[in-house]
């Protein structure tokens, strides 16, 4: 599964999409909506946009090249859009690998790959009533 949800993200559901009889792990990496930006102001939420065919495609060959570097893996990823509030699961990315360093690695890949290249957008809502556009430091230069 690689998708764009409107819906909250069932992380649990997220990892038995990638546990088979081969698992000798399943790893989950859950992106949580904090309560502070990077830049220390209180938030009250975010609100997230994204192209989502492009995203859903993007998802797919992260997951494809994490296959390549890591080995055979299950990988399912959901990210939601509209808006979240503080303490609501952003992003899921689960693998299933036959050993545990494997799953560690592709989930981190796949996680850092998504935030770097995925079309996907965030606006912060902050405590004193005003909004930003946020960019990702780690996203590829247009």
């Amino acid at each position: 599964m690689f998708a764009i949800v409107r819906d909250p993200i069932d992380v649990a559901a997220i990892a038995r999409l990638v546990r088979t009889d081969s698992s000798g792990a399943v790893i989950t990496f859950a992106g949580v909506v904090r309560e502070m930006s990077d830049d220390d102001r209180p938030v009250t939420g975010l609100s997230y946009e994204a192209h989502e065919s492009m995203a859903a495609a993007e998802f797919e060959a992260i997951a494809q090249e994490a296959r390549r570097r890591f080995g055979p893996c299950e990988i399912a990823v959901a990210h939601r859009t509209g808006d979240l509030h503080v303490g609501d699961v952003s992003v899921a990315v689960a693998v299933g690998a036959p050993h545990r360093g494997a799953a560690f690695d592709a989930c981190e890949f796949t996680i850092d790959e998504l935030k770097r290249r995925a079309p996907i957008w965030k606006k912060e809502h902050y405590a004193q009533g005003d909004s930003e556009w946020r960019t990702n430091p780690d996203a590829r230069p247009k």
